[in-house]
């Protein structure tokens, strides 16, 4: 059975085009946008929490990593984190800094997008593992947030998008 013929709905045209072309082209930036500024702001907020990187004490990382390890998916990654807490937090503060600034700009955006995945679901496995119902608990949206980009990367509006075409334009003009 044949499908119809919508099929430019999701092979947008290069040049030109209606709206839908233009929508379909752009999908992926609000969620870059929303990804980068999400994951920028988490690694600076943790970065000058002064309570967030010890060791021990209200509202540290430490605390949080002993108050969730008995109710966590995998307590073998936070005995991990564990043994050194502030280590970990500063770990978790800048991959969540540099997943959001390589989002933002689009460099190496699927490597980004990976990582903020991987983030994700380490936090979902130990932080969130507990949250009942499942969908109260905010890093399992977030894992599946990105996907698309880990699966797309940023075609448009990215460095990785000029540095392509910067490549293209050396091999069209003879380089090789």
């Amino acid at each position: 059975m044949t499908h119809g013929t919508r099929g430019e709905v999701y092979a947008p045209r290069q040049s030109g085009g209606d709206w839908r072309d233009n929508a379909a082209r752009y999908a992926l930036l609000p969620l870059r946008i929303f990804l980068g500024v999400t994951f920028v702001y988490a690694g600076l907020d943790k970065l000058t929490d002064g309570a967030f990187m010890k060791d021990s004490g209200a509202g540290s990382v430490g605390d949080m990593m002993r108050t969730v390890r008995d109710s966590s998916a995998v307590p073998a990654l936070v005995d991990m984190a564990l043994k050194s807490p502030s280590g970990f937090g500063y770990a978790i503060a800048l991959g969540e800094l540099a997943v959001g600034i390589g989002t933002l700009i689009g460099l190496l955006t699927r490597l980004a997008a990976l990582g903020g995945a991987l983030i994700s679901l380490s936090l979902w496995l130990t932080v969130s593992w507990a949250a009942d119902p499942y969908y109260y608990g905010n890093d399992l949206p977030y894992l599946m947030a990105w996907l698309p980009l880990v699966l797309a990367g940023a075609p448009l509006l990215s460095v990785d998008a000029a540095l392509r075409s910067r490549r293209r334009g050396r091999s069209g003009a003879g380089y090789q």
